[in-house]
């Protein structure tokens, strides 16, 4: 039986103990929190956990086997370092690290020890990116053309990233997970409009060493929610609209080919549109049956510490280049100096 602490009990961690809870191998053996409400909270839900308001105590408990951070970002590196320094396999939530340099080291880290580095980029684990990326394997979809997607609603604004680091973050992991041509180039433009906030609003490209091209809009101020992806192929198109409650892949064969390149004859595909039935199955919990499989088998988890560095440094490279105006910022010169 795997035992689990959790550090933070605050918006996420509550989900993340739920999930640990329902594990059949696993059980949550601890929580930590500053916070004596929320600890109080944690302890009505788990009984059985020990509580904790400082997190070192957690991490020094030899009958925890492993530790997920569920804290603001800027504590993130130093609660993973010390619990893989102290033996324990660690699953962080997204992003993982403030910084790349902070990032890699906890890659580096975990290799040395040879223990499970884990991000929780859920999204990756939802029954329709899986889907998608089952239908790309089977070569469905054909050459990945482009990836436009549109994360905008009315808040929750954030205090210790902005949007950018909020939203875009789970495009660039489910991009991670579904392109298999990574990212050369990104270019990115972001404003606040609120005083003394983070960049509440943002347009991004990135260019894919392949030519794919993928725009992602994140916005704090919509007045509504919306969260959909097209992804376009040479063989089939895909919209992905996660605010569905059912039919959220939708799969059209539809494109456009060059009929003829002399002429420049375009010849327009108009097929069928088809929902392919997804799983029912909630992704925060095959998130942590992944991480459980992963302590136990040693197999490399789908979300690993080096998914979460690549997302780390767009994530940087994104806010260097709001800092010069949307000025493309080459990723491959940064993996030379890297």
């Amino acid at each position: 039986m795997i035992r689990i602490g959790v550090v933070g009990y605050g918006y996420w961690g509550p989900n993340i103990a739920r999930a640990a809870s329902e594990l059949e191998n696993a059980q949550v053996g601890a929580i930590a929190d500053l916070s004596a409400p929320a600890l109080d909270r944690a302890g009505r839900r788990h009984p059985s956990a020990s509580l904790v308001q400082d997190w070192r105590d957690l991490v020094a408990d030899t009958a925890i086997d492993a530790v997920i951070v569920a804290t603001p970002v800027e504590t993130h590196f130093d609660i993973a370092m010390a619990a893989l320094k102290a033996g324990k396999h660690v699953l962080v939530e997204k992003p993982m690290a403030e910084t790349p340099a902070k990032a890699a080291a906890l890659v580096d880290e975990a290799a040395r020890r040879q223990k499970i580095l884990m991000v929780d980029h859920t999204f990756v684990y939802t029954p329709a990116i899986q889907a998608i990326r089952g239908m790309i394997d089977a070569g469905d979809i054909g050459d990945i053309y482009y990836y436009d997607s549109t994360r905008i609603n009315l808040g929750l604004f954030q205090r210790d990233v902005n949007v950018i680091w909020d939203l875009a973050v789970h495009d660039f992991a489910i991009m991670d997970h579904l392109l298999d041509s990574k990212a050369a180039a990104i270019s990115a433009t972001a404003a606040a409009f609120l005083p003394n906030s983070p960049e509440n609003m943002a347009h991004l490209t990135v260019y894919h060493e392949n030519g794919a091209l993928s725009h992602l809009n994140v916005n704090w101020m919509s007045p509504v929610k919306i969260r959909q992806t097209l992804i376009g192929g040479s063989r089939r198109m895909v919209i992905y609209d996660d605010m569905q409650t059912s039919e959220k892949v939708k799969v059209y064969d539809r494109g456009a080919s060059m009929e003829d390149a002399y002429e420049r004859r375009v010849n327009y595909r108009l097929g069928d549109m088809w929902a392919p039935a997804l799983s029912s199955k909630e992704a925060l919990l095959t998130e942590m049956q992944e991480f459980v499989r992963c302590i136990e088998t040693g197999a490399r988890p789908l979300t690993d510490g080096e998914g979460g560095l690549r997302v780390v440094k767009l994530l940087d490279a994104a806010s260097r280049s709001t800092r010069l105006r949307g000025q493309p910022i080459e990723l491959f010169a940064l993996r030379e100096a890297s």
